[in-house]
């Protein structure tokens, strides 16, 4: 039976304008540069297309040459190689695991694909010591030698990507954020750095990975998300950096509590704490909040109360003596009180929460106000508050055709199902006419 041709390998090949001798040229000319002299011909070239497999020492090579030639980064996936196992301390499993991962997500052709991908309970969640400065080793001469204006750099545009985010929505931003993992930080993380750069450059891509990760939650691709986040803790373990491994823990939690996976958010919110063995008050906080939300979704009061208080507690410290955490704040506080509290059964001291959370919160986080006040209108319902909770709804479309937000879209999806029985009220009717004319038809059905 006959080898399939490598389309993968050959697409790279015609896109290079090659002929087949520069292209075994340009292998052989990088394997001298690795001190391993190869001396490969036309007739191997095309062996490769035809779907002969390149032996293993070799198939980087043929990566780096057509990285080389075409400007951008490559990886083994794109050639159509089987990927070197992950384990060693020379295998470019992480970087080139995130490239094959952003280059999917920015591609709109690819993003239905991508975006198929289902949340899974299975997911092995690496534990810090399994990662702590784990990392494939610099591949020299790839990327001119950075230091720490590039690091600054990725940080300022993380946090640039991260504003849109909470402006707008996720919808827009994250096909940017991946195209700057794939295009800039990637082969940043292959540079050539002092150890201190390198730590600080993987610190800064952990870190984009995870805002990415949390974008797709918002977009409700839960595999994807897993995955960005993933990618986050690989990288904060080989930056030895406590804090964005913890934070993504964290964010996995949400992320599983929101889909009332229960038992798996308590025990990442658990080992989000546990891996934070000297949080200040407004980390601890940050930490026992979700910790709180994910046992009260279990059903255990106790547990659920004595993390809502330590978080109270901590967070009084923080805000008389430390500078912000994030977005963590009173008004986040308030929010997992909210949302303990409903889990409890106590829906009206569910919606007090929530409204003083509402009364909290900076005006920049526009997107979370959407999501937030549509559940606090869908809770005033449930308690009988129609009046009050078609003004909150109002309020809510007051910014949402502003950005553009899966939970939003759901938000606005429960309230079309919500409002139907009491469209005979003239609020009701008002506020049905006035979401109508702002909301996409699809989520009227």
């Amino acid at each position: 039976m006959g080898r399939e041709p490598n389309q993968g390998l050959e697409r790279l090949y015609r896109e290079t304008g090659w002929t087949l001798r520069q292209f075994v040229q340009a292998v052989n000319r990088i394997g001298t540069e690795h001190g391993t002299p190869l001396t490969y011909r036309e007739p191997s070239a095309h062996q490769w297309l035809k779907g002969h497999v390149p032996k293993e020492a070799v198939r980087p090579l043929i990566v780096e040459a057509l990285a080389r030639r075409l400007g951008r980064p490559i990886t083994h996936a794109e050639a159509w190689f089987a990927s070197p196992a992950d384990g060693s301390a020379a295998t470019p499993g992480t970087v080139e695991g995130l490239i094959d991962l952003g280059r999917q997500d920015m591609d709109p052709s690819r993003r239905s694909v991508v975006g198929a991908t289902l949340f899974s309970v299975a997911l092995t969640i690496p534990g810090w010591q399994g990662v702590v400065g784990r990392m494939e080793a610099v591949q020299s001469g790839q990327v001119q030698r950075i230091g720490m204006p590039e690091v600054d750099m990725v940080i300022a545009m993380t946090e640039r990507i991260s504003e849109l985010d909470d402006q707008f929505g996720g919808r827009h931003a994250r096909p940017m954020a991946a195209a700057f993992l794939v295009n800039t930080v990637a082969p940043y993380l292959r540079a050539e750095a002092s150890e201190p750069a390198r730590k600080a450059m993987m610190s800064a891509a952990s870190d984009l990975c995870y805002l990415t990760g949390y974008m797709a939650v918002d977009e409700g691709v839960h595999g994807l998300a897993q995955l960005y986040y993933l990618k986050a803790l690989q990288l904060a373990g080989a930056a030895d950096d406590h804090l964005t491994y913890c934070t993504t823990l964290r964010g996995m939690s949400v992320q599983a509590v929101d889909l009332r996976h229960s038992r798996e958010a308590l025990r990442l919110a658990d080992a989000a704490a546990a891996a934070s063995p000297q949080a200040g008050p407004r980390m601890r906080a940050f930490l026992a909040g979700q910790q709180a939300h994910a046992a009260a979704q279990t059903g255990n009061r106790n547990q659920a109360l004595t993390y809502l208080r330590e978080a109270e507690v901590a967070m009084e410290k923080a805000e008389s003596r430390e500078k912000a955490f994030g977005s963590y704040d009173p008004a986040a506080l308030h929010y997992h009180t909210s949302q303990v509290r409903f889990e409890m059964g106590d829906t009206r001291g569910a919606v007090e929460a929530m409204q003083q959370s509402d009364r909290l919160r900076y005006d920049v986080y526009r997107r979370t106000r959407v999501k937030e006040r549509a559940i606090l209108a869908e809770r005033q319902l449930n308690i009988g508050l129609l009046d009050a909770a078609c003004a909150t709804w109002h309020k809510a479309l007051d910014d949402y055709p502003l950005i553009q937000s899966g939970r939003a879209d759901e938000r606005m999806r429960a309230l079309f199902k919500l409002i139907r029985p009491h469209l005979k009220n003239r609020a009701v009717r008002e506020l049905h006419e006035r979401a109508r004319l702002v909301t996409p038809a699809a989520l009227m059905a």
